[in-house]
């Protein structure tokens, strides 16, 4: 691994919003350099953008970043489809690697995923970039202390401000695998419990839309954790006052909860009404600083060698979750975790990474 003078090479695959924002993280750090771009539709535009950068390399081969030396560690924020190919890959060639989840759509797909990154003892990291939220960071400071006794409940609420485009809900993998998942593992990271058990109920009530795209835009799950402890979390496609993002965590000896974070401080009071401004927009506004950690701390696990703060395991975990989710929806009962054949993962065949 890396020693803290020398400056790590990282190329980033898939050029999109987020691409873009892991990369432009990225060239703020010391020490690091942005050594390629890829995305299959690298084009001028691109090229331009990695201009003004200081990008030197832009390509629609991600093959040539995977196999250049001077590049030792790779960000994945392609789209889901192809990150196991690409973390095989990459793993083969000896990358650490950053992926954007969900690792892929399907149990079988991530478990060959973690099983070429143990063989070739790399790291990996997802990005569940809540995890590094100031909010969702102290309320796992405080639980952790004891201060709030014995998890008994955990309260999430998290609503985006509109719907994302139908062409993309059609392949997002549902709302359960494309948004919902951040929930399930803010989840576990609070609660410091596995999920055993899920029960979700789902409803159509934004946009008819979803619907008619196999998809649901309004649900409700519960979690039942090893703890002991329960969960629920209600999710929207469509909050009109914008992003929703609390939670509460209530135990034995007391509760700890979060509100939003808003553009500023001010409420302004009249004779007609007490009024304030929205919340932070979206997710973008919302988790900056959250984005930047994340790539902080995969930069300094790639220079130390000490394991990254969110494993390829907690990335599978997040998905079964997911998926115990979409059966309970299909077939109206909880479903444990333990019920899915895909579930069963060999601890020896698939080690923690």
């Amino acid at each position: 691994m890396s020693n803290n003078s020398k400056t790590i090479g990282i190329g980033v695959i898939g050029a999109g919003r987020i691409g873009k924002i892991h990369a432009d993280n990225l060239l703020r750090m010391p020490g690091v350099t942005v050594a390629g771009i890829a995305d299959p539709f690298a084009g001028q535009a691109l090229e331009a953008w990695a201009a003004e950068r200081g990008i030197a390399r832009v390509t629609s081969d991600a093959g040539e970043l995977l196999t250049d030396s001077a590049i030792e560690a790779v960000v994945i924020c392609s789209p889901t489809d192809t990150h196991v190919p690409l973390i095989v890959a990459a793993a083969a060639n000896g990358k650490a690697i950053f992926c954007e989840k969900p690792i892929s759509m399907s149990v079988e797909g991530t478990r060959e995923a973690l099983r070429a990154v143990a063989a070739a003892g790399v790291s990996l990291q997802i990005g569940f970039n809540r995890r590094f939220d100031h909010n969702f960071r102290r309320v796992k400071e405080i639980v952790g202390e004891g201060r709030v006794g014995e998890p008994h409940l955990i309260k999430i609420t998290s609503r985006d401000p509109s719907p994302p485009p139908i062409e993309y809900v059609k392949v997002s993998g549902g709302l359960f695998m494309d948004m919902a998942i951040h929930d399930f593992d803010i989840a576990r990271f609070l609660s410091g419990s596995e999920v055993e058990e899920v029960f979700a109920q789902g409803a159509v009530l934004v946009d008819p839309s979803i619907g008619e795209a196999g998809d649901i835009d309004t649900a409700i799950t519960t979690l039942k954790f090893a703890n002991g402890a329960l969960g629920v979390i209600d999710n929207s496609r469509k909050a009109v006052y914008g992003y929703d993002q609390r939670v509460e965590v209530f135990g034995s000896g007391g509760s700890v909860s979060i509100a939003n974070d808003y553009p500023n401080t001010a409420v302004v009071s009249g004779a007609d009404a007490i009024t304030r401004d929205k919340p932070l927009h979206f997710f973008l506004e919302r988790y900056t600083e959250a984005y930047r950690d994340e790539m902080r701390q995969f930069v300094d696990s790639v220079r130390s060698g000490r394991p990254v703060p969110v494993s390829g395991q907690d990335g599978l975990q997040a998905e079964l979750i997911a998926l115990a989710a979409k059966r309970s929806l299909e077939t109206g009962r909880p479903v444990k975790l333990a019920e899915l054949a895909e579930a069963a993962v060999d601890s020896a065949a698939v080690p923690a990474v």
